[in-house]
């Protein structure tokens, strides 16, 4: 428990408020160490250490909050700022009252939310940056009633500062555009962002203008909006001049915008970044300034290219290119990057380079790929292993109704029986494939000898079950896991010792321990079958993969085991040598303390 409590992103804690007014930390984890900055040994000598590095300002919400929590007998929950080695940090704290004979003890977490809070006030900022000074109407509407327009929207629509308010979008609407209007108005509500439309609006003059809106899903105070960006494309050039003149503007987008900024001299020296610069390669601009930037995120097999861009650049070239960067800790950074003259007088004096971080989306291309390619080889395979028995099936039928055919039907019924069953075993494998993917874990105690007995008589209609003799150690104290996922796991291990034993010499032998380790249990299956070779045994847990034609399961049996290990956050490993066996080690941890810690979430 105290290491799950160590490893939570967050410290736990136990705190006592006695009837007699004292107070103390009953427990907290060691972490607060990382997080508070203070030893657990602290907390637990003076309770009011925490109290202490709170800021002042947000002092009188904390108590008033935990006063409130105390007198209600309720959940507590504040956010609040604190002092961390010089460091201002953001808190989250919540817990639950728990009553006992000498006052209240309540149970918590306390989580760092630093970078939450951080990333809140970023957006905030640029959102208000944006309503106060884009040269854009921008407006917030709830099933179409507007309850927030900026001051260029009510110039865009020529009515009165607060005139728009309350008022419903379709009243500006042209009557050709409503139709799209309306359509895109349903998309955005059902969670869709929409690019740019064009669409004719009509002024509270009844000038009629033409528009570019953009409209996405917004929350305003709780409840779901839709949030508009309206731009006058009927005199682009009067846009235009509202963003040369506003420096304002720039400065803001220079400062805010989520992507590299860089603005060099003619020679590559950086003069200036802006913060998605740091953001994204990790250098601040004093560590920059005055520097050729190829020194610094240009890899070295890519300086010929970092020069010869500036190069073009500087001769008045625009580029665009998706390229790669290394960041200060050197790790590689995907980007598309942009490449502009600065141009005075048509000369130019500087270069603006602009980067744009691709690095996910490359990764999201690449697991698209693995995805599209694993999904084509599944469907293969399965058309494949589906037609096989059912062309089989169809030859049988077809040749039982050739005039003159005197063979013996029973004998075609019982091969179509076989073809049959081949299908089933097929298709149940496919199903326990996709339930595991989809299905959560569901943590249960855990009945080895029960799931494992119930295996084994559920397989026994498998030809040569009868011959397998089974030696079965179990060592079980109480344990919580999944137990479907348990017993796939078995049903899947049983099932191919069965099928690839080896028949014609020695007794049929599967030995299965199950014992105790720390933090869970360790399973074993060992049996005296066919084994596997050392080529084919890395491979042998790959979807559709068989190691021998011994048997025709479906290849997907030791894909499906080690899926399930792993959704119960375990490991795998197997040993082989052909002729002698195989034996399949599983290490599964116990997940009664996460089943406890769900239902204390819950409580």
């Amino acid at each position: 428990m105290q290491q799950l409590f160590q490893d939570l992103p967050g410290v736990v804690y136990e705190y006592i408020i006695r009837k007699d007014g004292t107070r103390s930390f009953q427990y907290i984890s060691e972490n607060c160490k990382d997080i508070l900055g203070i030893c657990s040994d602290v907390f637990l000598k003076d309770s009011t250490v925490f109290r202490k590095i709170i800021l002042p300002d947000d002092s009188s919400g904390f108590e008033e909050t935990l006063q409130q929590s105390h007198n209600t007998h309720g959940a507590w929950n504040w956010e609040g700022r604190i002092m961390v080695n010089g460091k201002i940090r953001w808190i989250e704290t919540r817990s639950n009252p728990a009553p006992f004979a000498d006052g209240i003890m309540r149970k918590g977490i306390m989580i760092d939310i630093t970078e939450r809070k951080l990333q809140e006030q970023e957006h905030e900022l640029r959102f208000q940056s944006l309503v106060e000074h884009l040269p854009l109407g921008i407006g917030i509407h709830i099933n179409g009633e507007l309850v927030m327009a900026n001051a260029y929207a009510h110039t865009l629509m020529r009515v009165k500062q607060g005139e728009l308010i309350g008022r419903n979008v379709m009243e500006f609407v042209h009557q050709e555009s409503k139709p799209l209007v309306l359509e895109r108005m349903k998309r955005v509500l059902a969670g869709e962002t929409l690019p740019a439309a064009e669409e004719k609006f009509i002024r509270a003059d009844g000038e009629v203008i033409f528009v570019e809106t953009s409209a996405m899903p917004f929350t305003f105070k709780g409840q779901p909006a839709v949030q508009i960006i309206v731009r006058d494309i009927t005199d682009q050039k009067r846009v235009a001049e509202e963003i040369r003149k506003n420096e304002t503007l720039f400065t803001q987008l220079f400062n805010n915008v989520p992507i590299a900024v860089v603005m060099l001299d003619v020679n590559g020296r950086v003069e200036m970044v802006n913060p998605g610069f740091s953001s994204i390669f990790g250098y601040d601009m004093h560590e920059v300034k005055g520097k050729n930037l190829n020194d610094f995120i240009v890899p070295s097999e890519l300086q010929i290219e970092g020069i010869d861009l500036n190069n073009l650049i500087a001769s008045k070239r625009v580029i665009q290119l998706e390229t790669f960067r290394k960041r200060k800790d050197g790790n590689r950074v995907d980007v598309i990057l942009y490449g502009m003259p600065i141009m005075i007088d048509e000369q130019a004096i500087g270069i603006y380079g602009v980067y744009v971080d691709i690095t996910s989306h490359k990764q999201l291309e690449e697991e698209l790929k693995t995805r599209n390619t694993e999904l084509d080889n599944f469907v293969y395979k399965v058309s494949h292993d589906l037609r096989a028995p059912l062309s089989s099936i169809l030859g049988l039928v077809n040749l039982s109704k050739l005039p003159g055919n005197t063979d013996d039907l029973h004998e075609y019924i019982r091969i179509i029986g076989e073809k049959v069953a081949d299908l089933d075993h097929f298709i149940s494998d496919v199903l326990s494939h996709s339930k595991n993917l989809k299905l959560e874990v569901k943590i249960d105690q855990i009945d080895f000898k029960n799931i494992l007995s119930r295996t084994i008589t559920d397989l026994n209609y498998l030809d040569g079950a009868a011959d397998v003799q089974f030696d079965i150690s179990i060592q079980q104290g109480e344990f919580y896991s999944d137990p479907w996922r348990i017993g796939e796991i078995f049903r899947n291990l049983v099932s191919n010792a069965i099928k690839y034993r080896q028949s014609d010499s020695e007794q049929p032998l599967v030995n299965v321990s199950i014992s105790p380790v720390e933090g869970g249990v360790r399973i074993v299956f060992a049996d005296n079958g066919i084994g596997i070779s050392e080529d084919n045994l890395s491979r042998i847990f790959e979807m559709f993969y068989r190691a021998t034609e011994q048997s025709d399961g479906s290849g997907i049996g030791l894909y499906i085991v080690k899926n399930a290990v792993e959704k119960l956050d375990g490991i795998i490993s197997v040993q082989s040598k052909p002729g002698e066996g195989t034996t399949f080690a599983i290490q599964l941890p116990d997940q009664r303390a996460q089943l406890k810690q769900t239902e204390y979430q819950k409580a």
